[in-house]
Order: C-alpha cells, then structure tokens, then sequence
C-alpha cells in the first residue's frame, strides 16, 4: 500500500506547476508560464502522482483535465501557496515597520460607493495597517471567505451566508439609469416591470443585481432583454449615454458617476431593489488583530 506523504515534505515549488497546469489545461503553456523547462513541469507533476498515489490529471484531445483528485489538490493547494504568499508578505511589512495584513474580498458596488472614504479614515487612524483589496462578485466574495483566501468579505445579503458571522454594512436602493430624453425619464418612481419592454445594459452575468434583475423578469413572466455585458459601473454609465439601453445601478453609484454623464435616474418601487449590504467572516476562525480592527471600522462606518 502507497504511504500517505507526510505534509513537510511538501512542495510549494510542485504546487505552485501543479495550479499552472491546472488552470492552463496545458503542460506546454504551464511550464512557460512558470519559466522551467517542459521535462521538469512533467517530472513535478508525475512525483506529485506518485506521492500521493492518485491520478491528478488526464490529457484529452483538448488539453490536460483534471480527475476528481486533481479538483481536490487545487482546492488546497490554492489555499497552502495564498497562505504562503501572505506570510511572505506580512513579514516584509512587519520589517518595514507596518504592523498588520489584512485581505479583503468586496463586491464592486462597496468598492466604489463606500469602501474608499472608510478605508481612508481606517488608515488615519490605523496608518501602521495594510489591506489587500480585491473586487469579486457576491457569491465569489463568499467562497473566499469561506476558503480561507481572505479574512473579511463585503457582499449582498442576499448571497448564501450559511456558516458565515454576519454583521449590516450599508443600505442602498437600485435605481433605474437611463438618458434623459428616454421615454422612462420623468415618470417615475418606476415598477421593474415598466422596464422590461427597453433593452437592458447589465454587468457581468455573475453579478448580484444582475441575477436578481433576471429572477424579478421571470417573477414576472417576461424574459430581460440583454442588449450587452459590461464589466463596472463606469461601463454601464458610458454605455447607456450611447443610448443602447437602460441599467440598473445603486443609487450612491449613480450620485458618483451617473450624473456627471448628464444621465437621469428614476427609483424603483420593487421591495427587492432594496439592498444590504453585510460584513462576512468565518465562524469558526477568529479574527486576526488587524483584521478585527477593520472588521470594527467597517462597522462603525
């Protein structure tokens, strides 16, 4: 029977070729990427296989895929090498006198409508402290969390927060930007469903108002006419001044960009347009120094 490889023997370095070619599908590309040659990103892989005594990847007509073993072993060792990187990280800081390293996953609307100001007074009062910043939608903000990639996620409640310590954040309505010569523009507040005879700009189709827009379309028996995908607010605000549809944005976005575009926004009366906006972390894994010092911020916020 194949021994189980005791964890010290690990290698970050056979990780970090296993996760390109994983995420590659292709040796070829994986050992490029990683800038070693093509026989010494098989070997790696191969003393992986024997190390653990299962198969991590098949190759097909289309590129290496991964076996159920292989979809576990990236799962972790995205973690083992993220952990790793934020050790290096943290104490190059600490050597630079910075005291704390805290990561944070937040959706796009926190990023542009209230996570700049907060930081700002989280950083005058805690000028010693870092934080990591990374944009993921809702659901991703989740994941994150709950693989143990960041400390501190902000999201839509409406995610699926089971397991999660969950603590309000913001408040913010939905509203309906169009340009001002639409056939909406003044007739507001408007119902969803007044919207759904024009073409709709929306974001990224994993995003937490755009699947909330399409689930209140088929609430209402009608089908969300995408004319296109954009990937940020900015996008959508420039998009619609073309006049190629209408979107739905929060409000505080629209006060940030919407009307410096000469565009005109009406409310919704839907009680889903709505939103809260939450604070994550994990249960079970307190929260470290720094982190419970933005965690408190945030909230105060």
């Amino acid at each position: 029977m194949t021994s189980i490889l005791p964890p010290d023997r690990l290698s970050l370095t056979s990780l970090r070729i296993f996760v390109a070619i994983a995420e590659e599908r292709n040796l070829t590309r994986a050992a490029g990427r990683e800038a070693i040659a093509l026989s010494a990103a098989s070997k790696r892989l191969a003393d992986l296989e024997a190390d653990f005594g299962v198969r991590l990847l098949d190759r097909t007509p289309r590129g290496m895929r991964l076996t159920a073993a292989g979809e576990s072993l990236l799962h972790h060792a995205r973690r083992v090498l993220g952990a790793a990187q934020d050790l290096t990280a943290d104490m190059s800081d600490f050597r630079k006198g910075v005291r704390g390293h805290v990561r944070l996953l937040a959706n796009l609307s926190a990023i542009v409508a209230y996570l700049p100001e907060d930081l700002e007074r989280f950083f005058l009062n805690h000028p010693d402290l870092r934080v990591d910043l990374q944009e993921r939608p809702s659901l991703e903000v989740v994941r994150g969390v709950e693989e143990g990639q960041a400390e501190l996620g902000i999201c839509s409640a409406h995610a699926d927060l089971q397991g999660l310590t969950v603590v309000p954040y913001k408040t913010d309505d939905l509203v309906v930007v169009m340009r001002a010569d639409h056939p909406l523009a003044g007739r507001g507040p408007l119902a969803f469903r007044d919207t759904l005879a024009f073409d709709h700009i929306g974001l990224h189709a994993e995003s937490s108002i755009f699947m909330r827009s399409q689930r209140a379309a088929r609430d209402e028996g009608m089908s969300l006419r995408r004319r296109i995908h954009v990937p940020g607010f900015d996008a959508v605000c420039r998009t619609v001044q073309a006049g190629l549809g209408v979107a739905l944005i929060p409000a505080p976005v629209f006060g940030i960009l919407g009307s410096s575009m000469s565009l005109h926004a009406e409310a919704l009366t839907d009680p889903w347009a709505r939103r809260e906006i939450v604070i994550v972390h994990q249960s079970a894994r307190p929260l470290s120094a720094a982190a419970e010092r933005l965690h408190d911020a945030l909230r105060r916020g």
